[in-house]
């Protein structure tokens, strides 16, 4: 059945803009601090979380019982040297023994309340970052395929992780450091004038004042350092997880040397861009330590002044060395707080931009479930292409039946294996229509689609987990009893009983573990524990011997009657059998009917049958 080639049977689809890792730190870059603070507001003030809301709350009012303790405890020292040094007079009555032990037990109040309000928003903290965590997860598996093979893994999971790092370093300092270092530094200037001279709150203010001024534009220059520092580590984790997950590759070629170069070049770089990180570093320490201790001086030269002229007594002298120390030692910690600060909305902005990163493939508002009634599945004139400018098929129109066995052969680069991501809706179609059951595919929620459809890939991967939890895993709740009997379908289950371990035996990474054939069993197993409607086999039993294709062939058929089975191969031995067979060229049908009608007319089919029993022979 010749396909339609009319130019509107040849649009391809429109593929969406996918953001590279470049592109989402510039796009962190260009959002301000305010507009990442603003995203993550609704975590820690949730509407329908009143608990929260009162956790927070209560953290704010031990964090300011907490800083009014602090900011009068030099008060009490005070009045303890002047009285020990025969100048002041009892306060509220006490000796200078009783204003010392006054004195500790503020500091030892001042603390407590501290983590007091540490342990009230510890809850809100880690809420926060569990659902931000959750919504970045489910937003990923949510993107589309086109995205994920765009994108490096390694990368996309520093992202991730750097993000939510980002998020409990920005409640931990923003909240708990910058917030209670203003509040104190309001309170300190109060005192100051009230207690000694405007003059005494002038250096202060100046010495602050230069001190932020410096540290922020150091920072500044620090970040976009850092952010170097950064790429250059992603690039050298992206190179080491890409060596690894491609260990047999790297092993077959010998890379071992070539791969450590590659690594060692990424990581060059990080050094390069980690030793301007810490020079800058001590620059910047330096000069806060210059600013710092030129306002200490400045100040005590004052009280030490106003002490020699009989306007101040020695306590006076040692409460305003007590102020100047208690505020200069959170400000030296001001430059890495406002850097991290800066680094973590930097990266908590890489965050957000992954998760406004749209979804391609979406339901539709109240979109209904799919009803599977029979397993017809229609394909309408449909075009599809990966790329705007290479269409993939052209005018597909082709029905299988329910309880009908369709095979979908051809030469490499086809479309064959496009035909089965278009019908699981990994992407949708650039024109015409994909139908199960009169139910167009794109109008119905993914969930249920991909709940009656069943898939054995070409190349199966397994979890890291045991042969049991990857068998399992075809149906949630499934009983040991029901994976067993689907490894009995699938030819494995002798196997797996041969094992030391049986079915706890761990596979791997992707499941190296196991053989070709063994993982491919695995995961028929679990395609048949999910028993569905509809079964997709995508070159099913392509890492097979021929011995055991003959067994799985016959567990197939067996899993096959009753659903509507499309069966995707290279190898034509393997669907010689089916109730009719698809031959595509260049994205088109050229041809279609049963094994027998497709060799009698010796077309496409004939030829390809012949080559291959030729290979065969020569075997």
């Amino acid at each position: 059945m010749p396909a339609d080639t009319s130019p509107a049977a040849a649009t391809p689809n429109k593929v969406p803009k996918i953001l590279t890792d470049e592109e989402l730190a510039d796009a962190a870059e260009r959002q301000s601090g305010l507009t990442v603070l603003r995203k993550v507001a609704p975590y820690l003030w949730p509407a329908d979380m009143p608990w929260v809301k009162k956790r927070v709350v209560w953290a704010m009012i031990a964090l300011l019982v907490s800083k009014l303790i602090t900011v009068a405890t030099p008060v009490l020292y005070k009045g303890a040297v002047d009285m020990l040094s025969g100048e002041g007079v009892p306060m509220l009555a006490l000796g200078a023994v009783g204003l010392t032990v006054a004195y500790g037990m503020a500091r030892l109040m001042g603390n407590g309340f501290q983590q007091l309000r540490d342990a009230v928003f510890a809850r809100v903290g880690q809420r926060a970052l569990r659902m931000l965590a959750l919504e970045t997860f489910n937003h990923i598996h949510r993107l589309s395929m086109r995205y994920h093979i765009t994108r490096k893994t390694g990368g996309l999971s520093r992202i991730i992780e750097r993000g939510v790092k980002g998020v409990d370093f920005l409640l931990r300092f923003l909240l708990f450091s910058i917030g209670p270092l203003i509040l104190e530094l309001l309170l300190v200037g109060i005192i100051l004038t009230v207690l000694f001279d405007v003059w005494y709150l002038v250096v202060v203010a100046i010495t602050i004042g230069l001190y932020v001024w410096f540290t922020f534009a150091v920072t500044e220059w620090r970040v976009r350092l850092r952010r170097q520092m950064n790429d250059q580590d992603t690039d050298a984790n992206q190179k080491a997880i890409d060596s690894l997950l491609n260990y047999e590759t790297v092993k077959y070629f010998g890379a071992e040397a070539r791969e450590a170069a590659r690594y060692d070049v990424a990581m060059a770089g990080y050094e390069e861009a980690a030793i301007k990180t810490n020079y800058s570093l001590a620059f910047l320490n330096f000069g806060q330590a210059l600013i710092i201790t030129a306002g200490l001086i400045g100040v005590m030269v004052m009280a030490a002044i106003g002490v020699q002229n009989g306007n101040l007594t020695v306590g006076d002298f040692v409460m305003v060395n007590a102020y100047m120390i208690q505020i200069t030692v959170p400000l030296n910690f001001l430059g890495t707080v406002y850097r991290e600060i800066r680094q973590a909305l930097v990266d908590m902005g890489q965050m957000f931009g992954l998760l406004e990163q749209p979804a391609e493939i979406t339901d539709k508002p109240d979109a209904p479930d799919l009803k599977v009634t029979g397993g017809r599945v229609s394909l309408e004139n449909v075009t599809f292409g990966y790329d705007t400018d290479r269409t993939i098929l052209k005018g597909i129109s082709l029905e299988a039946l329910p309880g009908e066995t369709v095979a979908i052969v051809g030469s490499t680069g086809s479309g064959k294996s496009t035909i089965g991501r278009l019908l699981f809706r990994f992407y949708d179609v650039a024109g015409g229509a994909l139908k199960i059951d009169g139910q167009d595919i794109r109008d119905v929620t993914q969930l249920s689609l991909h709940k009656s459809i069943g898939v054995v890939p070409q190349d199966t991967v397994l979890f890291n987990d045991t042969i049991g939890y990857n068998i399992a895993y075809g149906r949630d709740g499934a009983t040991q009893a029901e994976v067993e009997a689907a490894a009995r379908d699938a030819q494995i289950h002798d196997f797996i009983t041969s094992l030391p371990q049986g079915y706890d035996t761990a596979v791997g990474e992707r499941g190296l573990k196991l053989s070709g054939g063994e993982k491919q069993r695995v995961g028929i197993a679990r395609t048949l524990l999910k028993n569905p409607p509809i079964l997709l086999l995508d070159e099913a039993t392509s890492a097979l011997d021929s011995e055991t294709e003959h067994e799985i062939q016959d567990a197939l058929r067996r899993a096959g009657q009753g659903r509507t089975v499309l069966t995707i191969a290279h190898r034509l031995s393997t669907v010689a059998d089916a109730d009719r067979i698809v031959v595509l060229e260049k994205g088109e049908i050229v041809e279609q009917g049963s094994h027998d009608v497709l060799l009698a007319a010796g077309g496409r089919y004939a030829q390809l049958w012949l080559r291959q029993q030729a290979e065969d022979t020569d075997d």
